[in-house]
């Protein structure tokens, strides 16, 4: 505040101390707006293999909000497979939920995937063109070869739709069935340094930072 940083409703919050109502003020910092919603949360969970994305399941297998304190009134931002792994937004933000999840948006979401045999840059340009799924066509924002081993390769897939097990049958298509996947980002979110399993709560400025990126 001294550093004149922070804005408050377009002015600067230069008085140490000052009051402010959450639920109406615009809050700024190096011009970025960040949410201070007193009610709202964002958690940010590196699901592993094995749990459904739902809050309950009536087949009793574990879900998500077992991994979050079981804290129900979390919703996930979009589904993962119970096979698939990585980043998993929970919240109670309906409408930044909606905004992730629609379409319209066009919000990236980057995968990792393992997969059996060698994908040749041939292949990955096909997955960028788009190959026919029985859903209608499907096609990756981008597609590279990461690395190699073992008979295996790891491919890195950005898309922007969230159809159900796309990214699986998008490989399938090109004959290379997945062994491993996982959610490496969402949008300008990503799961660096967070275990398996683990939770963090997102900061203030990756919150704004969400925001902004579907135009809120």
């Amino acid at each position: 505040m001294r550093a004149g940083r922070v804005w408050v409703d377009g002015r600067p919050a230069n008085e140490l101390g000052m009051r402010v109502d959450p639920t109406r003020a615009r809050i700024e910092v190096d011009g970025r707006r960040v949410n201070v919603h007193p009610d709202r949360e964002y958690i940010l969970l590196n699901k592993p293999s094995g749990y459904v994305t739902t809050a309950s399941d009536p087949h009793g297998r574990r879900t998500v909000v077992d991994l979050i304190g079981g804290r129900t009134r979390l919703y996930p931002v979009g589904r993962l497979d119970a096979d698939t792994q990585g980043l998993l937004l929970m919240t109670n933000d309906g409408e930044l939920t909606h905004r992730l999840t629609h379409p319209r948006y066009q919000v990236p979401k980057t995968y990792l995937a393992e997969v059996e045999g060698s994908v040749s840059p041939e292949s990955c340009k096909r997955l960028e063109e788009g190959v026919r799924l029985d859903d209608g066509p499907a096609r990756a924002q981008s597609a590279r070869v990461v690395r190699r081993s073992k008979g295996r390769t790891h491919v890195e897939l950005v898309l922007t739709e969230g159809r159900k097990r796309e990214v699986r049958r998008m490989l399938e298509a090109i004959d290379a069935p997945v062994v491993k996947l996982v959610r490496t980002k969402l949008g300008p979110i990503d799961i660096r340094g967070l275990k398996a399993g683990s939770t963090r709560k997102l900061t203030p400025q990756e919150v704004g930072e969400l925001q902004r990126f579907v135009g809120l």
